[in-house]
């Protein structure tokens, strides 16, 4: 039997440009949140022993990763200047992702429409099972739902924060086990 869910053993983490740049395209009071649901993910990643791969479009230009980012990121994280919109087409950063080992990746980040949809799209032909997490990822404006429906078209599965991390888990052992290293308290909007 083919196991359909995303699995903790098979999958990395790729953080994708959560840069003040495309976050303030947001509205104010969306940013926060998904903020506290990208890093609330990479906590519940790192518990599990999933990798993580964080990059940021253009660092000299548009900055770094946002600092509760930074602060989330296992120390050591190279953060990759993503210099295509697609992370599939840097040599460098799909070679990250497969120096994993992994073939599923799951996608936070920023933009839904551009840089996700690309980089889902790329992974895809690159031979991973693709996820993108939509209360994870962000766009202005109607972008946002266009970018999920054109990577749900093209078979990225899309998900949640909620529903990944319950893969991932599986079980209530593995709950039990983690809850103490990602603790109780849950970002704005999102419940389990």
């Amino acid at each position: 039997m083919q196991d359909l869910l995303f699995s903790r053993d098979r999958s990395v983490l790729a953080v994708i440009d959560v840069q003040d740049v495309f976050l303030d395209k947001l509205p104010t009071d969306a940013r926060a949140p998904l903020v506290g649901r990208v890093t609330w993910l990479i906590g519940a990643a790192v518990a599990l022993g999933v990798p993580v791969v964080a990059m940021a479009e253009d660092l000299a230009r548009n900055g770094p990763p946002v600092a509760p980012v930074l602060a989330a990121l296992p120390e050591g994280t190279t953060i990759h200047d993503k210099r295509v919109f697609g992370l599939a087409g840097q040599s460098g950063i799909l070679a990250a992702m497969q120096a994993t080992g992994r073939d599923q990746a799951i996608l936070v980040g920023l933009e839904t429409d551009v840089c996700i949809a690309q980089s889902a799209l790329g992974l895809l032909g690159a031979g991973f099972r693709v996820g993108a997490v939509a209360d994870a990822t962000g766009a202005p404006g109607d972008c946002h739902q266009a970018g999920l429906d054109r990577m749900r078209d093209a078979a990225v599965a899309i998900t949640t924060v909620k529903g990944v991390y319950y893969e991932w888990v599986r079980d209530l052992d593995t709950l039990d086990r983690i809850k103490p290293l990602i603790g109780s308290a849950l970002p704005d909007g999102l419940t389990l």
